[in-house]
């Protein structure tokens, strides 16, 4: 089994904190990984994507190759767009609706949502006001990996125990917080 996976996001959205919770999951289970990171300008609000390959295979290269993604796991909706090139025929989108407009020509919301919608296997939900719901504020892109998990394979425990294992350092608050985002998520 393999998961190709597109994280795609806005600098500060939390992409690399998804990749490493996804990564310690497959890594419990004995799978393989490569990730590939390209950081635009995250400082100042710029793109940041990353390529997760998992596999219960060895794996040969950290990219992933056009029109081969299981999944588009996208915090920013207008990013989702960006990497469709990459994804698979059967591949799913994982979009936040919640945009980032870091420039001044940003595209109306609702014909970004349309193109999302045009995908037949899309889920695109707004992270950012169900972590605030939840109390998570900081957890839109944990609340974006919980609305992913059933597609990816995992199962939530799987999830838990790797949210438990990175977080547990910052405090029960922390955990307790990631894992109300998750829930939140998994019923989204």
């Amino acid at each position: 089994m393999k998961k190709d996976i597109i994280l795609a996001g806005v600098g500060g959205q939390g992409i690399l904190t998804i990749a490493t919770i996804l990564g310690a999951a497959a890594l419990n289970r004995g799978w393989h990984l490569k990730q590939a990171e390209v950081h635009g300008m995250s400082q100042r609000g710029g793109d940041v994507q990353s390529h997760l390959r998992l596999s219960d295979q060895p794996i040969w290269s950290d990219l992933i190759p056009f029109g081969q993604a299981d999944m588009i796991l996208s915090v920013e909706p207008m990013e989702a767009l960006r990497y469709l090139p990459y994804l698979a025929s059967d591949g799913w989108i994982i979009a936040n609706k919640t945009p980032f407009k870091n420039i001044a020509v940003y595209p109306e919301e609702e014909q970004i949502y349309a193109e999302i919608a045009k995908h037949p296997n899309h889920v695109l939900i707004d992270a950012d006001t169900i972590a605030k719901d939840v109390k998570a504020a900081r957890g839109m892109n944990i609340v974006m990996l919980g609305a992913a998990v059933r597609q990816l394979g995992f199962s939530p425990e799987e999830i838990e125990a790797a949210i438990k294992a990175i977080f547990s350092r910052k405090g029960e608050a922390i955990v307790e917080a990631n894992l109300r985002a998750l829930n939140a998520g998994l019923s989204a």
